[in-house]
């Protein structure tokens, strides 16, 4: 899904269209058939199911689509509007759903070009799918409402004809088929999930480049130890940290037991790596599955109405990402916090600044941190169980997956702004000291921060060296980690 963002090829497979194709055909021999009634084709919509719905298709398309579209809010990030589409996308190309093979090849080609649909974040609920902002998705792609293409805001008619698409045209079982499936939740989810592995990967580096700048004693992570603490995960996270740590020094000057935010990193780190992982599973889960109402059984013969749309396991799975997250932020802004005190941080200047008082180094960056990190906590209230009814109780139980997604997205942007900040941290404290990196692989992580990253010799804006390390950062770690 991290590919989502740019123009990406997606290509119908034959076994893929055979199956888009054979249950579309089923779903029009029922519908012109035995008379069978079939949610969203012959009825109203949620509550008004209980009566008829227009006469035609293309009727019956604005008809599910116009009364959605009433989103606020600012536009979702390109990325994740871009995702949403190729979720749905995939969910479709499995032939439950009733679409056609040309709406959904037509996503594929969307999928191909810049164009990304502008969807407000709320409306959703997580229940009956993100019915709200899918339905402004399927708007731009109409060419009503605006889109972006590159990045640029315009009318979505300006927007399709920019990039060579015509205006999607459809009927009504097509347009509830893009709207009812929790593919927005499911994209914010997922991106999610995959920023939170690459930050676990990040913060077990950083940790082990600061404890390799105060000559901490690695006995910490002994493996007998960890392996008895009973969690897998933790004594993986103690190999790894031990593998960036081959070679390190000890400083004959710190004490026998290190603080928390160095001793107790396997298992912080260790357990956030657990339930990560954990999420990610869920998401993959509703990757494969289909989410959408009703669904068409060709070889059953049967129409099957149920609660395929409902949010729920990634309204969990985000919820926990960002408890997650917001504790390896925790962590790193208390990694921070030792760096600035010269009680704790090797016998360096205070703030990190080679001239105290004439100059201030990362003081203001601390601050920064601070506020994110209370920013993190404050968003950590669990979305997937504030139940509220609406929609004349026919929606009387929802997950509000959406919200608790699009949180887990934002913090884990604000931990990769955290960890830009301890970068630039942990670069300073190597250049004020005698004492450089002695293992070798902090030294290549420290060496690449330097090469982006000047020394703080004097105060300078430092917002953008937070961006640049938080990119070094990420490139870094996938291509050097264990």
């Amino acid at each position: 899904m991290d590919l989502a963002g740019h123009p990406l090829d997606v290509v119908l497979s034959d076994d893929a269209i055979a199956r888009i194709t054979r249950g579309r055909h089923f779903v029009e021999d029922v519908l012109g058939g035995d008379g069978r009634p079939v949610y969203g084709a012959t009825t109203g919509f949620g509550p008004l199911v209980i009566f008829e719905g227009r006469d035609s298709a293309t009727e019956q398309c604005d008809n599910v689509l116009q009364h959605l579209t009433v989103g606020q809010g600012a536009d979702l990030p390109v990325p994740i509007a871009r995702a949403s589409v190729l979720v749905r996308a995939l969910s479709l190309a499995q032939g439950l759903s009733g679409a056609s093979v040309s709406t959904v090849d037509a996503l594929c080609r969307m999928l191909s070009t810049g164009f990304a649909p502008a969807i407000p974040t709320w409306g959703s609920v997580g229940a009956s799918g993100d019915l709200v902002p899918l339905a402004h998705a399927v708007q731009s792609l109409r060419g009503v409402g605006h889109a972006f293409v590159d990045g640029e805001r315009m009318p979505a008619a300006d927007a399709l004809a920019a990039v060579g698409l015509t205006p999607l045209e459809l009927d009504g079982r097509d347009a509830l088929a893009l709207v009812n499936g929790t593919s927005v939740t499911t994209a914010a989810a997922g991106l999610a999930a995959l920023s939170a592995q690459r930050s676990v990967k990040v913060a077990i580096a950083l940790t082990a480049a600061l404890a390799d700048l105060l000559g901490a004693v690695p006995a910490f992570l002994a493996p007998s130890l960890l392996k008895a603490f009973g969690h897998p995960e933790v004594a993986t996270t103690g190999e790894d940290l031990a593998w960036w740590l081959n070679e390190t020094t000890p400083s004959q000057d710190r004490p026998l037991q290190e603080p928390y935010s160095i001793r107790c990193a396997p298992q912080l780190l260790g357990a956030a790596r657990s339930a990560i992982g954990w999420s990610t599973q869920t998401v993959s889960q509703d990757l494969r599955g289909v989410s959408d109402n009703p669904l068409f059984f060709p070889d059953e013969d049967l129409v099957a109405h149920g609660g395929n749309f409902f949010g729920q396991p990634s309204a969990f799975a985000s919820d926990l990402l960002s408890s997650a997250v917001t504790q390896i932020g925790n962590l790193a802004e208390r990694q921070i916090d030792m760096l600035v005190d010269p009680g704790r941080n090797g016998g360096r200047p205070p703030m990190l600044a080679a001239e105290p008082g004439r100059h201030h180094a990362i003081q203001g960056l601390q601050v920064l941190s601070t506020s994110l990190v209370v920013a993190m906590r404050r968003a950590c209230t669990p979305a997937a169980m504030q139940s509220v009814p609406t929609n004349l109780h026919n929606q009387d139980v929802v997950p509000f997956g959406t919200q608790a997604a699009l949180t887990a997205y934002e913090q884990a942007q604000k931990l990769r702004l955290l960890h830009g900040a301890l970068g630039v941290a942990v670069r300073q404290a190597a250049h004020l000291d005698d004492r450089a990196s002695t293992a070798s692989r902090c030294t290549g992580l420290v060496a690449a921060l330097s090469e982006e990253i000047d020394p703080i010799t004097r105060d300078r804006p430092l917002d953008e060296d937070i961006r640049v390390a938080a990119d070094v950062l990420d490139r870094h770690t996938q291509e050097v980690s264990p």
